[in-house]
């Protein structure tokens, strides 16, 4: 019997995606005001975790659960590679480190992959349907903020080889449901969905520093009053 796992996870994690909606860096960002220093260091950081996801994903692809959702072509690192050549040059491997919170947020995906993997199935719903959701629209935001030429930069928002983003997402969605999962296994991924949004926040959070010393603390005042939802979807999260 299914879970509807999907629903489930939209909607245990409808607080967590207004809250990460509303801090600071992804307010500006959805204003419009988008600091190349702060982008390229969230750029940095994505990179880690989406590595570390595919991955493990990639290890599990013969898991019983995590097969039903595993999708080569929504994987993003290469993407993400092409954007760091953009922002820090040829030797941009030589300059990149997570941060404390990318840090945490990677240690979280290697260790749940040894004890729990198929609480990988949160961390894919909550990184890669908010992808799909947003993406287009967050590609136009960065190349005004940043002024930024079509294909620079932006690589992580295209997905290549999905043709109709509407169709994949619903197709996404049917194969949660039909996992073949209990109600505590679906509880603990809802759980685990609220968790990945925490550490996406905290990243976010690490990333205000830099923006504050660019457009100064008045406009960042300005652009930050709390709003109660948001109108797509930076933080990631599924709709």
């Amino acid at each position: 019997m299914s879970v509807n796992l999907a629903t489930q996870l939209r909607e245990g994690t409808k607080k967590s995606h207004t809250d990460a909606e509303n801090v600071g860096f992804v307010k500006c960002f959805l204003k419009g005001v988008v600091e190349k220093k702060s982008y390229r260091n969230l750029v940095k950081n994505l990179y880690f975790v989406y590595s570390a996801m595919e991955e493990e994903m990639e290890r599990h692809r013969e898991h019983p659960i995590l097969s039903q959702v595993y999708f080569a072509e929504l994987n993003r690192k290469q993407s993400l590679e092409k954007d760091l050549h953009f922002y820090y040059g040829a030797g941009w491997r030589d300059q990149i480190a997570p941060s404390a919170a990318g840090e945490a947020y990677v240690q979280r995906i290697r260790e749940i992959s040894e004890k729990e993997p198929e609480l990988l199935v949160a961390h894919s719903y909550t990184r890669y349907l908010g992808d799909l959701s947003g993406g287009q629209i967050l590609k136009k935001i960065a190349q005004r903020g940043m002024n930024l030429t079509d294909g620079e930069g932006t690589a992580f928002y295209e997905f290549t080889e999905i043709s109709d983003e509407k169709a994949f997402k619903n197709m996404y969605r049917q194969a949660m449901n039909d996992l073949p999962i209990d109600q505590a296994t679906a509880d603990r991924m809802v759980d685990e969905a609220n968790a990945a949004f925490d550490m996406n926040m905290k990243v976010f959070n690490e990333l205000e520093g830099n923006l504050i010393k660019a457009i100064g603390v008045l406009l960042f005042n300005t652009l930050t009053r709390r709003r109660s939802s948001g109108s797509t979807e930076l933080a990631p999260a599924a709709e």
